[in-house]
């Protein structure tokens, strides 16, 4: 027997996937509330739209899984409609209408327009910056530009995401306004690649350009740099780091790997030498900068001897922040034309080795923090604790300060100055120095 969902035409839109995708969701509820829609986030609702992610095995699997819970309870009659948007959509739409026929239309990345006017709503162009928010209200993910030029061997975003096309730097002043008036203190810039960002709006690479425009945003507090190319990197970016306090001292800088033969193959466009050297530069510049970097084990033909060449790098570079994949072998991609030779107990295996160096030299920074005061926002509480960051950790993937909520009363959503009194391989202890 069909039971009636208890609220009707409530839109529940679930994110799955990166930041990227977060962005795009609150965007569109921000146009389905401006044309009257009730509509939440990952809560219930009798209408869903999934967002979903196809960029490796693990992501597309859980999309698909999440599509099959969600089509298990329309036929249950607990919700009336499924709609399904995002990458996964983008990349095998008709292969999706074969095997999840019942849903109830797919959309790709760049049908939104169309996903509202299915959810009976309109898409109206002049909501710049208008979004519904999803994170803690003191950050806020900024998309700057959308799609990506790069022809990395291993990468499908070209396939969803499309060519890179840059925001203008005026509409992105107008966002980062709205947001800092709800609350917003720090902006989280996101791109498929920062490193391009302008080439295609103003002739040439204009990162730094925007920076210091949005550094001049009343309430912005801190300004954070994620996925940028190293290839071309815009060095003059270093320059505002170094003078505006708003930019943290930190770079998110997607490197992959360090041996010349697996970087040629990736078709990364640079050496293990060049990489070197652009790192070397940037310590030289800001040597209080934080890097954080993501590598990938066991792309095809990686040998032993190259991962050792990468194992020893990692230990020679000293990262503040890395994290480590195991190579998913994606269709439609250059290197789906190799052979996907590393076993994957090997590259599981790689991938634990890299992360067990990671995790000693994490401890060993984290150590010489102790004693030192920072200033630290508090995105949480979480039992006992009050949970922050410091400018040189991004949410959700670096490290956190944890001050004792029993001796000490701060807000969330603010910021304190806190000394570290403890320090762990990815977590600090600290006490308020001022709040």
């Amino acid at each position: 027997m069909r039971t009636k969902s208890l609220k009707k035409n409530r839109i529940n839109v679930i994110t799955l996937g990166c930041s990227k995708n977060v962005y795009d969701s609150e965007v569109l509820m921000g146009q389905l509330k401006a044309s009257g829609k009730d509509v939440v986030h990952e809560q219930d609702g009798n209408v869903v739209v999934i967002n979903t992610c196809g960029f490796i095995n693990n992501a597309k699997e859980e999309s698909v899984n999440t599509i099959l819970e969600y089509m298990q309870k329309k036929e249950a009659g607990e919700v009336d409609k499924v709609f399904v948007t995002g990458c996964l959509s983008e990349r095998y739409k008709p292969d999706l209408q074969k095997e999840i026929p019942n849903v109830d239309q797919y959309f790709g990345t760049t049908e939104l327009p169309q996903l509202l006017k299915a959810l009976g709503a309109d898409y109206k162009h002049e909501l710049i910056g208008e979004r519904l928010t999803t994170t803690p209200k003191n950050y806020a993910y900024m998309k700057i530009a959308e799609g990506c030029d790069r022809p990395c061997s291993f990468c499908a975003i070209p396939l969803m995401r499309g060519k890179h096309r840059s925001t203008p730097i005026e509409n992105l002043v107008i966002e980062a306004e709205k947001l800092a008036a709800n609350g917003v203190k720090e902006l989280i810039l996101i791109a498929q690649d920062l490193t391009y960002y302008g080439l295609d709006l103003y002739k040439k690479r204009n990162l730094a350009e925007l920076l210091e425009h949005l550094v001049k945003v009343e309430g912005i507090e801190w300004i954070r740099l994620h996925y940028a190319f190293p290839t071309g990197f815009p060095m003059d970016v270093l320059d505002v780091m170094k003078r505006e306090p708003k930019v943290c001292n930190y770079l998110d800088i997607p490197l992959q790997h360090i041996s010349d033969a697996i970087l040629k193959s990736m078709r990364r466009g640079t050496t293990h030498e060049k990489t070197t050297k652009l790192l070397k530069d940037f310590r030289a510049k800001v040597p209080e900068m934080t890097i954080r970097t993501t590598l990938i084990v066991g792309y095809p033909g990686e040998t032993e001897a190259d991962f050792q060449t990468l194992k020893q790098w990692v230990k020679d570079m000293r990262f503040e922040r890395l994290g480590c994949f195991t190579y998913s072998h994606e269709e439609n991609t250059h290197a789906y034309n190799l052979e996907d030779d590393v076993p994957e107990n090997v590259k599981i295996d790689r991938a634990n080795q890299i992360m067990e160096i990671q995790s000693q030299i994490s401890w060993e920074l984290n150590q010489q923090k102790i004693g030192q005061e920072f200033k630290v926002v508090i995105d949480r509480k979480e039992g006992n604790y009050f949970v922050g960051r410091t400018e040189f950790d991004s949410p959700d993937v670096d490290n956190e300060v944890l001050i004792d909520a029993s001796k000490n009363y701060l807000k969330t959503g603010e910021f304190a100055r806190i000394k570290v009194t403890e320090a762990e391989d990815f977590d600090l202890y600290g006490e308020v120095v001022s709040a």
